[in-house]
């Protein structure tokens, strides 16, 4: 069962860790808690792939305005990801934090 996306920004300052944006060279982009970091390789946890966006041009928007949640596909979080091949990680301001999270997978 996925894990349930918190939605107010008291529970998202309660944890210690920063939520950054993490753009790979192959498996796409993701979002989540930065657990850890060595060269290029990044562990997030809660972390979340950004499968498609709209409401946004760059990364550097997503990481700081969100994107158009009713538009965009963002997956389900999953409790812990290795990425290998880290290229880009951008820090995330709290209103994109919220619409990111908010932002439910698209089933059809």
């Amino acid at each position: 069962m996925a894990k349930k996306a918190r939605k107010n920004l008291s529970d998202i300052l309660k944890d210690s860790q920063p939520i950054v944006l993490v753009r790979t060279y192959s498996a796409g982009v993701h979002f989540g808690r930065l657990v850890s970091r060595k060269g290029k390789e990044v562990e997030l946890a809660d972390a979340r792939r950004v499968w498609r966006w709209y409401g946004a041009n760059t990364l550097n928007e997503i990481a700081e305005h969100g994107v158009d949640a009713s538009r965009s596909r963002i997956s389900q979080p999953t409790k812990r990801v290795i990425l290998t091949e880290a290229i880009e990680i951008l820090d995330m301001s709290l209103k994109a934090v919220v619409i990111m999270e908010a932002s439910p997978w698209a089933t059809n």
